[in-house]
């Protein structure tokens, strides 16, 4: 669909009863971005204005949070524009770039995990080895490639659908995702789906392969300690196995209904298909801020202290 000579425009026709619900659908949407932006930037800046915390663990938090910050700022305020808009169109161009934003940030959840998880199996069962292992330069290069990998995988992924000549112009969905816009196009898409699928395995499955036998020696070596080092550690990884399964169920959601597309209730398609952009958005920042306790102490300090002023 062409609105001018030189850009290509896309319809985005997910939306259910839109002209009906709009405004509550803009304030409900509008509310969860808010306490995703809110909640994630107050675990941040705990971990970065407090010295005490500035250790690879809560140095690896932070990144994960920053990531879900980049990923939901893909969506929301296009979504948020959409719900006051008579058309719900974007620019081929603005759609191949957020879904390059979105799987790139998807995928760097993934990663991020797998460094975290590294960092938890070197302290709870090579502890001695730690500060050798762990030191801030590795730290360093392994958030590099967290986020490098994936800005390369999915870079090319999205060149070579950008690259593809589209013959439809309607996106049965709210967002802009690869698979989706694969269906637009007349063109012989196997190159294209044989690179997505190296790019899942590579990306995807390695990582959440490394955190589980990761989080397997740890429970071995737990089992053969104390009841204190079981409960100290337990409660460091606690989070970081929350987090992961929550990840992993709403991605195994949208590979599912990317699947299934068509063959559901359209409004059943919606929910999955934005599962992974508001659950995990909001559950990190309350995961993390309410099972370490070092985080929880000082938010928690600092909730009080502005109590105490405000009363004052």
């Amino acid at each position: 669909m062409d609105y001018s000579s030189n850009v290509t425009y896309l319809t985005l026709e997910g939306h259910v009863e839109l002209q009906k619900y709009r405004y509550v659908y803009f304030i409900i949407t509008f509310i969860v971005y808010l306490l995703i932006i809110c909640c994630n930037i107050v675990v941040i800046s705990v971990i970065l204005k407090n010295k005490c915390l500035h250790e690879p663990m809560y140095i690896f938090i932070a990144a994960l949070l920053c990531n879900t910050l980049v990923g939901t700022t893909a969506l929301y305020p296009k979504l948020l524009s959409d719900f006051l808009s008579e058309r719900q169109i974007i620019s081929f161009e603005a759609c191949t770039f957020q879904s390059f934003f979105i799987y790139t940030c998807v995928v760097s959840e993934f990663t991020l995990l797998s460094a975290m998880a590294y960092d938890r199996y070197v302290s709870i069962c090579k502890p001695l080895q730690y500060s050798t292992l762990v030191k801030m330069s590795t730290v360093k290069r392994l958030l590099f490639f967290c986020w490098l990998l994936p800005l390369l995988g999915i870079g090319i992924g999205v060149v070579l659908t950008y690259q593809l000549k589209l013959c439809k112009f309607k996106l049965n969905r709210i967002y802009c995702n690869s698979n989706g816009l694969l269906k637009l196009t007349c063109e012989d898409t196997t190159l294209r789906n044989s690179f997505g699928l190296l790019v899942l395995t590579t990306a995807v499955f390695p990582p959440s392969i490394f955190i589980i036998f990761s989080y397997v020696k740890i429970l071995r070596v737990c089992l053969r300690n104390s009841k204190d080092f079981r409960a100290k550690a337990l409660q460091t990884c606690v989070p970081h196995l929350l987090i992961f399964v929550s990840v992993t169920v709403t991605a195994c959601f949208e590979v599912i209904n990317s699947k299934l597309e068509g063959n559901v209730p359209h409004i059943v398609s919606m929910i999955m298909s934005v599962e992974i952009l508001v659950i995990p958005p909001l559950l990190n920042p309350v995961i993390y801020g309410l099972k370490l306790q070092e985080i929880r102490s000082i938010i928690m300090r600092m909730f009080w202290k502005g109590r105490t002023k405000l009363t004052f």
